[in-house]
């Protein structure tokens, strides 16, 4: 076998090999308490949540999201190691290692703060309203993890659209973005949400969507650009601590 045989088996197989788990966030778990389902919500939403909760639904104000998956970066997916810290509806941090063999070759700190966002990357940092647009719209779209929250933030507005779909209007500063989510009509499961995001200054709006597809036996959320057709971004949840003090951790960096 000749060395570039090698070097490319080496590539592959590299590629595939998945990192360990993040250790457990360094955060307690704080109080859950409940709230009753609040009437007036479409009906696939309606349906959705009460087969997820029931008749009464935690209220969660923030939560930290560990998990493992893969991350496309410049047309070469590798395996991932993610964590997302949220204050539910307002901030989040993210943290995510793209691996080779197991061991991590770039890591991303992502803060979005009081309306702003700021993008790490090796080569280079990204700020700037294309950004906090993204963002705001990367956080809402993460709350799909405990949808709960989707509803119990007063300032979002549900509108019905038919029996598969609804719209989700969130605030961002002084104005809202919109969400079209899509739910089975026969299971009432969450099938997929979509909205048009920045993907950087230069260029219009596109569509972007996640879905939660099975894969492998396991529940994964997706993120997918349009014009890639895609997933850029396969994550699925391992660990989630609810309801901790994120307020010194959001300022942190790193697992």
């Amino acid at each position: 076998m000749n060395a570039a045989v090698l070097l490319v088996l080496g590539v592959v197989f590299g590629l595939r090999q998945s990192p360990v788990p993040f250790p457990p966030a360094p955060l307690a778990a704080g109080t859950v308490d409940s709230v009753p389902l609040p009437p007036g919500l479409p009906q696939p939403v309606e349906r959705y949540l009460r087969g997820v909760y029931g008749e009464r639904l935690p209220r969660i104000h923030s939560a930290v999201l560990t998990g493992r998956g893969t991350l496309r970066v410049m047309g070469v997916t590798f395996p991932a190691r993610i964590r997302f810290a949220h204050r539910s509806g307002y901030d989040y941090r993210h943290y995510l290692e793209a691996t080779f063999w197991g061991r991590p070759v770039m890591k991303v700190n992502e803060v979005y703060r009081d309306g702003r966002g700021r993008l790490e990357l090796p080569f280079g940092v990204e700020e700037g309203p294309a950004v906090d647009s993204a963002a705001n719209q990367g956080l809402w779209a993460e709350m799909m993890y405990y949808p709960v929250s989707l509803v119990t933030d007063p300032r979002v507005r549900w509108e019905s659209v038919d029996e598969r779909q609804a719209k989700l209007h969130v605030p961002f500063g002084a104005e809202t973005q919109t969400f079209t989510f899509e739910f089975d009509p026969v299971s009432g499961d969450f099938v997929r949400l979509e909205t048009l995001r920045l993907r950087d200054s230069k260029t219009p709006p596109m569509r972007w969507w996640c879905e939660s597809p099975v894969v492998d036996g396991r529940k994964v959320f997706t993120a997918t650009w349009e014009d890639e057709g895609t997933p850029w971004l396969t994550e699925w949840l391992e660990d989630a601590v609810y309801n901790a003090d994120v307020s010194a951790y959001l300022r942190q960096k790193g697992a």
